[in-house]
């Protein structure tokens, strides 16, 4: 799946693909822009198939539904919908185009660069394990922004050696689907990349 996303403070490009060509995707994603802000939330079920699918997928409802909440708040609504459920690795990123401001937070294996223009990188580290449902410590990193800011968001069904090489301009969607076929396990794997520079 291809998606592109325009905006006058933001342009977003993702591509999904499922584990083997399979119907069920593991990962899900949710992006938008309102005039207020931008937020982008990549979730990744544990394992593959129609559980992992069903994690995920409750992930972006419910941020979809709390999207207008902080980052630490939309985080802890989805921990709660995945009780009963298998679990899910989960990223997300909102970003206030007036305080020019960004919060981030993440549980589990998703990649996070952000790549201001005086290409100093940066990499928050995601807090190890997963949603389940039950108590996690969680953490939001905040950072200012600038136009011309990129940011690259992928699961771990692959693995890119020298990001910051594919961070030096936007990645349309062409580009990301080389990314997947060069980078990752032959399809072994669920893989959502998404790339993005705020304007």
């Amino acid at each position: 799946m291809i998606e592109q996303l325009t905006h006058r403070h933001v342009q977003v490009s993702a591509y999904q693909n499922a584990k083997n060509g399979k119907y069920y995707c593991g990962d899900s994603y949710y992006i938008n822009a309102t005039n207020d802000f931008f937020i982008c939330v990549v979730a990744d079920g544990l394992g593959s198939g129609e559980y992992a699918y069903e994690s995920s997928k409750s992930v972006v409802e419910v941020a979809r539904e709390y999207e207008n909440e902080n980052v630490a708040t939309i985080m802890e609504e989805c921990n709660k919908s995945l009780r009963l459920k298998r679990g899910a690795a989960v990223s997300i990123l909102k970003v206030y185009y007036e305080e020019e401001k960004l919060e981030y937070s993440c549980i589990g294996n998703i990649r996070f660069f952000l790549y201001p223009p005086d290409e100093k990188l940066i990499y928050p580290l995601p807090v190890k394990g997963y949603m389940s449902g039950k108590p996690l410590k969680m953490k939001t990193h905040s950072y200012v922004y600038e136009a011309g800011t990129r940011f690259f968001i992928y699961s771990d069904g692959i693995e890119i050696p020298s990001v910051r090489n594919y961070l030096k301009g936007m990645l349309p969607p062409s580009l990301l689907m080389k990314l997947v076929k060069y980078h990752s396990n032959e399809g072994e794997d669920d893989v959502t990349i998404i790339s993005g520079e705020f304007l």
